[in-house]
């Protein structure tokens, strides 16, 4: 099965976070924000360039970028 990323998900399309890879620095800022195993995530906005893109979880809003976004894995 190919696993998935945040960065494939539709606006409002909600998925939960299954893993957080990459380097050691932006796993940990990620992990810090809540950004954990379980944790349901949905893209809200987008920026006119495409990149960041917002996304809703745990009551909140943040913008991630497509390249940390390849990090986060999810199932829908």
């Amino acid at each position: 099965m190919k696993k998935r990323t945040i960065n494939e998900l539709a606006i409002e399309e909600t998925g939960v976070i299954s893993k957080i890879t990459g380097e050691e620095t932006i796993k940990r800022r990620l992990l810090d924000l809540g950004l954990i195993e379980g944790t349901s995530i949905k893209p809200v906005l987008v920026s006119p360039s495409g990149d960041p893109r917002a996304f809703e979880f745990r009551g909140g809003l943040i913008a991630i970028r497509r390249e940390d976004g390849m990090n986060i894995e999810i199932k829908c």
